[in-house]
């Protein structure tokens, strides 16, 4: 028997795994957290199924997600990822990633953590959506334009609303899994 999975999922198994393990999810670690950051930065205007089927290219590329070794990439780090095959290799997206991590850093000195930092924007309580069907499913809410200003005021790039707001799915702020989903409430609607 197949579980009702939200439509978005398909039938692909490594975008099914994706869905059934980690969207959704309430996640307080930084490296995750980092990874989410520089993936969905990487996905603006492309597919989420592009970037995840790029996702080991991208944990090779960017030291395992460690922020600390990305805010250090210097030209050559640079020169490599716009000639890696295994990424997404945008100019404007590499350049933003390696800068992205420098202001991650800073606000994990700041906040104690970057996780410290983002859960303030729900109150460190997950917004849970279990939508009726798909197309109800919102692209950006409030607390992603606040998400959104916050960074870009902090001098984070490519973190307009709408990927503020998939990025706060897939780190679990927001659980819009379908309502018929067998993931929407499955998901623990609290902090780890």
């Amino acid at each position: 028997m197949t579980l009702p999975r939200c439509a978005w999922a398909g039938d692909e198994p490594l975008m099914v795994a994706y869905h059934d393990t980690e969207w959704g999810v309430p996640c307080t670690d930084e490296r995750r957290l980092f990874e989410f950051l520089i993936l969905e930065t990487a996905q603006a205007g492309l597919s989420w199924r592009t970037i995840l089927h790029r996702r080991d290219g991208y944990r090779r590329a960017f030291a395992d997600f460690d922020a600390s070794q990305v805010a250090a990439f210097a030209d050559a780090e640079r020169a490599g990822l716009l000639s890696d095959p295994a990424i997404i290799r945008n100019r404007q997206k590499i350049d933003a990633a390696i800068h992205n991590a420098r202001q991650f850093l800073q606000i994990q000195q700041e906040f104690g953590g970057f996780a410290c930092y983002l859960w303030r924007f729900v109150a460190s309580q997950p917004r849970v959506g279990c939508w009726a069907a798909a197309h109800l499913v919102p692209t950006e809410s409030i607390e992603s334009r606040a998400l959104s200003t916050d960074l870009r005021r902090r001098g984070f790039r490519f973190v307009g609303p709408i990927i503020c707001y998939a990025y706060m799915q897939a780190v679990g702020l927001v659980n819009d899994h379908e309502r018929k989903c067998f993931r929407c409430a499955a998901i623990p609607a609290a902090l780890p």
